[in-house]
């Protein structure tokens, strides 16, 4: 495993702009030969941006569809509300994935009912490990309050979205959350797809 970053030859003036790493600190590229099930280290905090691609949210043609994965700790409340309204508004467009560092046994309460109030039912979803093959497959990788554990590849598009948690919260926290989701679900996917 090759570790990279300021302290070891790393320039900022390198870094795609347009794309900023989700936060700043150390990180560290997975060795592509590793173990595909296993999870991620939890000490990656920041991501390189050069992109060897081009993709649909750089307004260019992409022969398959935009991949993007939605990450929190527990993958219980934002996470699965983010996943919830992109694959509502996106439909068959964007492959849609969620998953957790540290995953719950079941999705908040809380969020399940705002979803519902505006009829996306998340009922069905399971909290899910946030492992090294999910994190590689995805285009897009926004996380929510994970700290650290921010996989880093090169080549994605990294955002770190910083929202409140609804965990322990009442129904009108959720349904803030909630919207202000929404709103940046239909950002990305506008920057996604810029010719809808």
């Amino acid at each position: 495993m090759t570790i990279f970053g300021p302290e070891h030859g790393g320039a900022d003036k390198d870094r795609d702009p347009v794309n900023p790493p989700c936060s700043a600190g150390r990180y560290r590229l997975l060795d592509r030969n590793s173990d595909p099930n296993q999870s991620l280290p939890v000490s990656l905090s920041e991501a390189p941006t050069n992109r060897p691609y081009d993709l649909l949210i750089q307004g260019r043609h992409l022969m398959s569809k935009p991949s993007v994965l939605f990450v929190c700790v527990h993958n219980a409340g934002r996470s699965q509300m983010a996943a919830g309204w992109l694959r509502h508004l996106a439909g068959d467009e964007v492959e849609v994935r969620s998953a957790g560092s540290e995953p719950a046994d079941h999705i908040n309460p809380m969020a399940v009912e705002a979803m519902r109030e505006v009829g996306i039912d998340i009922t069905a979803n399971k909290p899910k490990i946030l492992d090294y093959a999910t994190a590689e497959a995805s285009d897009v990788i926004i996380t929510m309050g994970c700290g650290d554990v921010c996989p880093a590849f090169p080549g994605k598009r990294y955002e770190d979205w910083k929202l409140d948690d609804p965990a322990g919260q009442n129904l009108a926290t959720a349904r803030h959350i909630r919207d202000e989701i929404h709103t940046r679900v239909e950002n990305l996917l506008a920057d996604l797809n810029p010719t809808a």
